[in-house]
C-alpha cells in the first residue's frame, strides 16, 4: 500500500487537468468541459495524489433526488496496477452511499464495474460523421435561447433520470456551442446541442418526440461544423431510430461504452433519446 497516497476533492484547476487526461485517453472532451462539468456538483470530482502529484481521477456527480453518475475514472499510465484507482474509486463511491449510480464503462473496465455491483442496461456507441450540411429551412426549428429556460429544463426530465437544473444552465451557456429546439403546436417537441471539442464537434444531448424532428435537429446542429470537420454523436444503441439516423448519414462507429447502473435502470424516454449528453456526466 502506498502510504503517501491521498484521496480528496479536486480543485477547479485539477478538474481541468483531469479533462486533459481524458483527451490523452482519446475521449475527445469539449473545449469548455472543465468549466461546465463542475456546475453539476462542485464537490463531485476527486483526485488521488502520490507525494503531492496527481495520478488518478474520478467524478461521482450527485443529482437530486437519490441519483449519481460516475465518470473521468483515469489512472495515469505510469501508476497503473498499484491499486491507486481502486482506492480513489472507493473514496468517490463513499460520497454517494445510498444513491443509485450510473456510468458509461469502457470495454476494458466493464468486468471491474460488474464486480462493484453495476449491471448492463444498454450500449452507447459513438458515431463519427462530417459537418457542412445545410440546416433545414423550417420555421419550427428555432434557436433554443428563444425558449424560456424553465421550459427546456422541464422537457429535459423525460430524457434524463432526474433534475439537473444547475448543470443544464451552464451547459446551454457555454461558448463554442449551438442549441436548437423544435416548436410545434405551441410546445417544445425536441432539442439538441452541439459543442466544439478538441477534435471537431460533438452533439449531445439530442432528444425528440418523432424521428423526423430528430433528423431536422441533427442536420441543424451538424451545419455548425465546416465542411469536412468531424461531428460525433453518442447514441444509445437501444434506440433503433437513432442508429438508423447515424447510418443514414454515413456515420461510422468509433467508440463504445456500456451504460451500467447499480440497481434497476431508471425510467427515461429511450425512444426519444437520440444522443446522450456526455459519457462523463450521463
Amino acid at each position: 500500500m502506498e502510504a503517501d497516497y491521498t484521496t480528496r476533492t479536486m480543485s477547479r484547476d485539477e478538474v481541468a487537468l483531469a479533462i486533459d487526461w481524458a483527451a490523452q485517453e482519446g475521449w475527445n472532451p469539449g473545449l469548455h468541459d472543465a468549466e461546465t462539468f463542475p456546475a453539476a456538483d462542485p464537490q463531485g470530482f476527486f483526485v488521488g495524489t502520490l507525494e503531492g502529484q496527481p495520478v488518478a481521477s474520478v467524478s461521482v456527480v450527485k443529482y437530486e433526488p437519490g441519483f449519481a453518475f460516475l465518470g473521468l475514472y483515469i489512472v495515469r499510465p505510469a501508476w497503473r496496477g498499484r491499486g491507486l484507482g481502486w482506492r480513489l474509486w472507493q473514496h468517490g463511491m463513499a460520497s454517494v452511499r445510498g444513491r443509485q449510480v450510473g456510468l458509461d464503462g469502457v470495454v476494458a473496465q466493464q468486468p471491474h464495474y460488474r464486480k462493484s455491483g453495476f449491471e448492463l442496461a444498454w450500449r452507447n456507441v459513438r458515431y463519427e460523421g462530417r459537418g457542412g450540411m445545410p440546416a433545414p429551412d423550417d420555421a419550427r426549428l428555432v434557436d433554443l435561447a428563444s425558449i424560456p429556460f424553465d421550459v427546456v429544463n422541464s422537457y429535459d426530465h423525460a430524457y434524463f433520470p432526474t433534475e439537473r437544473t444547475a448543470f443544464l444552465r451552464a451547459w446551454l451557456a457555454q461558448p463554442d456551442a449551438a442549441a436548437r429546439g423544435w416548436i410545434e403546436d405551441g410546445r417544445l417537441q425536441g432539442w439538441g446541442l452541439v459543442r466544439r471539442c478538441r477534435s471537431g464537434w460533438k452533439i449531445g444531448p439530442l432528444c425528440a418526440e418523432r424521428e423526423r424532428i430528430a433528423e431536422c435537429l441533427f442536420l441543424a446542429l451538424c451545419s455548425q461544423a465546416s465542411a469536412g470537420e468531424p461531428v460525433y454523436l453518442d447514441l444509445p444503441e437501444a434506440n433503433s431510430a437513432a442508429l438508423a439516423l447515424a447510418q443514414r448519414h454515413h456515420m461510422h462507429m468509433v467508440f463504445e461504452t456500456a451504460r451500467m447502473y447499480t440497481g434497476r435502470p431508471p425510467a427515461v424516454n429511450m425512444h426519444g433519446l437520440y444522443g446522450i449528453t456526455t459519457f462523463e456526466l450521463g
